[in-house]
C-alpha cells in the first residue's frame, strides 16, 4: 500500500475510512521503484511514530505485511549505508546486482567473508546470500557478528535486538479457515467488479509492455511482489493477440489463481503470527490477543468492544480484561541447522524444514526405492564377514529354495 495508485489490486483503504482517522505511509512511493525495502519503510516510519507520541496520540501499525511490523518492534535489521534515507535510493542497489550472480558463485563468496552466515543460508537462497554479501561489503562487518552484536544487548534474543516500544500489545484478528477462505474468494470478486482489470491494463500499458518486448520481466522486486500481477501476466500480454475463448480462459485461469494464492498468503500471515510472536524465544514479546472475526454479525461483540478495552487498559496501565494468547515455547528449535540429506541430494536448513523433508512424498519415495535396492541385493546373496553367503527378505522370513 505504499506505492502509488494501483488502489484495487493492493486493497488500500478507502478514502472514507482514511478521513475518520489520519493514516501515514500510503501512496507515497512510485510503483516503477524497485527497489524500496523494509529498511525504507522502517526508516520512514520510526519518525512518523515518534511525532505521533510527541502529539500525545497513539500510533497504530496496520498489517499486512508482518516482516514489516517486526521491523518497528524489535531491533532486528540493519542499516548498511552512512546516511539512510526515507526516500528510495536513486542509485543502483548493490543487492540486485549481486542477486544476478550464479547461486553457486554468490554462496561461495559469503563462504569466504563470513563462513558462519554461509552456513545458516541455503545455496539457492539468492535474495538472503546476496544481502549478506551486500551487508559485510557496505559495511566491512560481517552479518553474522552485527546479529550477534543485536541479540547480546539487554532485551535481545535469539531472533534479533530488544523491542523499541517496551509497552505494545499485538491485536491478532483471526477467523475460522472456511469462513476466511469463503470472504477471500469474494473479496477478489469484489476486486474485479471494481475495476481490477482496467487498472492492471493500465499500468501495464505504462511498464510492462516494454519489459515484455525486451523479455525482462522482474517479478521478485518492487510492487511485482504484490498479489495480482503474476496471476494476470499472461491474460494481459495475450489480450487483443488470441481468440476471444482464449482470452476468456486465461482471464478465467488469473482469477482462480489470485483466490487461490490469496488464501495461501492468509494461511502464510497466519503462521508467521504463531511461529514468530507466540512462539518467539527470548525475552520482549509483547502480548498478542485474538480477536475472533468468523462472524462479521458479531463484529461489535467479538472484535470492537474487547480491542477498546484492551488498549484502554494500556493506557491506563492497569492489566486487560481478556488474558493474552499463549503457546508453548520450543527454545530448543534451531531455525538455522544445515542437514545433508544424502538419500536426495539436498540441502536441508533448520530443524522444522528437516522434519517436514524427513515426511515429504520425493524423501519417502527415494527411502522406498533404496530399501528395495537393499532387499533386491540381499535376496540375491552378500558375503557376510565369516565368509558364508547370508540371504533374507525384508521382513526376516527366509528365501525359497
Amino acid at each position: 500500500q505504499v506505492y502509488k495508485g494501483l488502489d484495487i489490486i493492493t486493497n488500500k483503504v478507502s478514502p472514507q475510512e482514511q478521513r475518520l482517522c489520519r493514516h501515514h505511509m500510503i501512496s507515497f512511493v512510485d510503483p516503477l521503484v524497485s527497489n524500496y525495502t523494509v529498511v525504507d519503510f522502517r526508516d520512514k516510519a520510526v519518525p512518523l511514530i515518534s511525532y505521533i507520541f510527541a502529539r500525545g496520540k497513539i500510533p497504530i501499525v496496520v498489517g499486512g505485511t508482518n516482516y514489516y511490523i517486526e521491523s518497528l518492534l524489535w531491533k532486528v535489521l540493519i542499516n548498511t549505508k552512512e546516511k539512510p534515507s526515507s526516500a528510495p535510493r536513486p542509485e543502483s542497489d548493490r543487492k540486485v546486482e549481486l542477486e544476478q550472480l550464479d547461486s553457486a558463485e554468490l554462496h561461495r563468496r559469503l563462504s569466504q567473508v563470513d563462513p558462519e552466515m554461509a552456513a545458516k543460508l541455503h545455496p539457492h537462497d539468492k535474495r538472503k546470500v546476496a544481502r549478506s554479501l551486500q551487508v559485510f561489503e557496505e559495511t566491512g562487518i560481517p552479518h553474522s557478528e552485527i546479529l550477534h552484536q543485536q541479540q547480546e544487548e539487554e532485551g535481545g534474543g535469539p531472533l534479533g535486538g530488544p523491542l523499541k516500544y517496551p509497552h505494545s500489545c499485538i491485536l491478532w484478528l483471526h477467523a475460522d479457515q472456511a469462513a476466511l477462505d469463503a470472504r477471500l474468494e469474494k473479496r477478489v470478486d469484489d476486486m474485479v467488479a471494481a475495476g481490477l482489470l482496467e487498472e492492471l491494463r493500465d499500468f501495464h500499458r505504462r511498464y510492462n509492455q516494454e519489459k515484455v518486448a525486451e523479455n525482462r520481466q522482474d517479478y521478485q522486486h518492487g510492487i511485482f511482489q504484490s498479489i495480482g500481477f503474476k496471476e494476470f501476466h499472461q491474460y494481459l500480454v495475450s489480450e487483443g493477440n488470441c481468440s476471444p475463448e482464449t482470452s476468456a480462459l486465461l482471464l478465467e485461469k488469473g482469477i482462480q489463481a489470485l483466490k487461490q494464492v490469496t488464501k495461501r498468503y492468509a494461511r502464510r500471515q497466519n503462521k508467521w503470527v504463531r511461529n514468530r510472536f507466540l512462539k518467539r524465544p527470548g525475552p520482549n514479546v509483547p502480548p498478542v490477543y485474538g480477536l475472533e472475526v468468523s462472524d462479521l454479525q458479531r463484529w461489535e461483540e467479538d472484535v470492537l468492544k474487547p480491542a477498546l478495552e484492551i488498549v484502554e487498559s494500556f493506557i491506563q496501565g492497569r492489566e486487560p480484561p481478556a488474558e493474552p494468547l499463549r503457546m508453548e515455547r520450543d527454545g530448543k528449535e534451531n531455525k538455522r541447522s544445515p542437514r545433508v540429506c544424502e538419500l536426495c541430494d539436498r540441502l536441508i536448513i533448520g530443524d522444522r524444514e528437516w522434519a517436514a523433508h524427513t515426511r515429504s512424498k520425493s524423501h519417502l519415495h527415494h527411502l522406498k526405492k533404496r530399501r528395495k535396492l537393499e532387499a533386491s541385493g540381499r535376496a540375491g546373496g552378500t558375503v557376510g564377514d565369516s565368509g558364508d553367503a547370508e540371504t533374507s527378505d525384508e521382513d526376516g522370513s527366509l528365501p525359497l529354495p
